[in-house]
């Protein structure tokens, strides 16, 4: 699904990812795990079109995504329709007057029928336990409540990889579990999830696998839940994140 192949990217004053190649299949979740500065989020922006790389090449479903196919209107939507990105401050992604206006915007710059879109609105407030906020201003949220809508708001779009840059980041420990528990019944339903945290303890029982980077902005590691469980020396590393 996902192949990425010595892909780089350099900042003006850093490098941001370094050779980095990387293979995720559809229905994965993966977390991706590293301090601070690592990479997670400069690879959740390039996945989702967000940035190109300086160097190498990223391949969806066998299609090269490089700076030129993104230059072109149609098919920059085309990959946002695949692939959906929630962002660490929600407050940037929220903009709309009301939730459902919010969760309706995407469907509507495809420019589908209205009772399609009100369908949409209705199935992902639904799946985010979102319906009771409906006509709800989006910036007087709680945080969890704005991570969900903001989730709502990309599944609007039915893409078939979510990327999500550290969405536990603030909540309550019910909102994270919260979280949590929809990501996996996400994964369940078919999508693949590819999530960065810093927070090994939140994510040790939702990943599958975890891709690890370290300050050199390369992977360190390429490890599975089980053989993770079983290196507790690193495990103990990712604790203090």
């Amino acid at each position: 699904m996902i192949k990425l192949v010595n892909i780089c990217y350099d900042y003006p004053d850093t490098c941001g990812l370094n050779a980095l190649n990387l293979t995720i299949d559809a229905g994965e979740f993966v977390c991706l795990m590293g301090p601070n500065g690592s990479g997670k989020s400069t690879l959740l922006r390039l996945l989702s079109g967000l940035a190109s790389p300086t160097s190498g090449t990223y391949w969806l479903h066998d299609q090269a995504i490089t700076a030129d196919y993104l230059a072109n209107a149609q098919q920059r939507q085309r990959l946002h329709q695949q692939i959906g990105m929630v962002f660490q401050n929600t407050d940037v992604q929220l903009f709309n007057t009301s939730v459902a206006a919010e969760v309706a915007f995407g469907p509507r710059q495809l420019g589908l029928s209205a009772a399609t879109i009100k369908q949409r609105v209705d199935d992902c407030l639904a799946l985010t336990d979102c319906g009771d906020l409906a006509d709800r201003v989006p910036y007087q949220l709680s945080g969890g409540e704005k991570k969900r809508v903001a989730l709502a708001s990309v599944l609007a779009l039915n893409p078939e990889i979510l990327l999500l840059d550290e969405p536990l980041n603030g909540l309550t420990i019910a909102a994270q579990q919260h979280m949590l528990t929809l990501l996996q019944r996400l994964q369940v339903a078919g999508k693949t999830i590819i999530m960065a945290s810093h927070n090994y303890q939140q994510v040790q029982t939702v990943g599958e696998r975890f891709i690890i980077f370290n300050p050199t902005h390369q992977v360190d590691a390429d490890l599975t839940r089980t053989a993770l469980a079983q290196q507790p020396a690193r495990q103990a590393q990712l604790m203090t994140l």
